[in-house]
C-alpha cells in the first residue's frame, strides 16, 4: 500500500510540475544615456500588444497593481482605448497623439515573439525490485495483488510549451527605447497563473536594472 501511495505522489507532483509555469529573465539592455532614469512618480501607459482581449485585460492589471507598489501611476490600455481601436490600424501621429493625451511619461508594451511546442513520452512507474520484498512471492495471488496497480500503470504524453515576451519602455519625450527585456515562460497553463508571476519577474528586473529602488 506504501509503494501505491508512493507513485501516486509522485505523479501528481509530476503533473503539478510539468503545469506550473514558471518564467525567467532571459536577457535585459538599458540605454545608456537613460541608465540611472527612476520610473517612480512617473505615469506608464501599458499595452499589451495581443488581440486576446482576456489577456491584456488581465495582464494590464496585474502589471498595474505591481507598478503601484513602486509608486508608479498606470494607464492602462484596455481602459483608455476602446476594444476595436487597434483593428483600424492608426497612424503613427493618431496613436501617439492619443497617448500623449493621457498623461503619460513612458510606454511599457508586452508582446509575445514566438512560441515553442515539445512533447515528451513518460513511461509508466514500474520498476523491478524484488529484493528484500520476499512476502511477494508467497503465492501468485499475493505477487499479482501487489503489483495490479503498476501492471496497467500507462505511460503517458506531457506537452512542455514555451513562450517568450519582448518587454519594451519608451520615453514619450524623445519615442526613444529607454529599457527591454526579454523572457521565457514553460508551461504558462491557466491565463491568472500566468499574470499573477510575470508582472513581478518584470518588476525585480527594473529594480536589478536601475530603473527603480529597491
Amino acid at each position: 500500500m506504501k509503494r501505491i501511495k508512493f507513485f501516486a505522489i509522485l505523479l501528481i507532483s509530476g503533473i503539478l510540475w510539468s503545469c506550473s509555469p514558471t518564467t525567467r529573465v532571459t536577457g535585459s539592455w538599458v540605454n545608456s544615456s537613460e541608465r540611472g532614469t527612476m520610473l517612480s512618480g512617473k505615469t506608464v501607459f501599458i499595452a499589451s500588444l495581443t488581440r486576446n482581449m482576456e489577456v491584456r485585460t488581465k495582464l494590464e492589471n496585474s502589471l498595474a497593481s505591481q507598478a503601484a507598489l513602486k509608486n508608479i501611476k498606470v494607464v492602462k490600455s484596455t481602459e483608455f482605448f476602446s476594444p476595436d481601436f487597434y483593428q483600424n490600424s492608426p497612424t503613427e501621429r493618431t496613436l501617439m497623439s492619443k497617448i500623449q493625451n493621457s498623461g503619460a511619461n513612458y510606454i511599457l508594451t508586452i508582446s509575445l515573439i514566438n512560441k515553442q511546442s515539445e512533447t515528451r513520452y513518460v513511461p509508466g512507474s514500474a520498476g523491478y525490485a524484488p529484493y528484500p520484498y520476499y512476502g511477494w512471492y508467497g503465492g501468485f495471488y499475493s505477487y499479482y495483488n501487489y503489483w495490479r496497480p503498476m501492471f496497467y500503470e500507462p505511460g503517458y504524453y506531457v506537452t512542455y510549451k514555451t513562450y517568450f515576451m519582448e518587454t519594451n519602455l519608451y520615453d514619450m519625450a524623445n519615442n526613444k527605447l529607454v529599457w527591454s527585456a526579454q523572457t521565457e515562460t514553460v508551461n504558462p497553463g491557466s491565463i491568472d497563473a500566468f499574470v499573477n508571476t510575470f508582472p513581478k519577474i518584470l518588476i525585480d528586473q527594473m529594480v536589478k536594472d536601475g530603473l527603480l529602488p529597491m
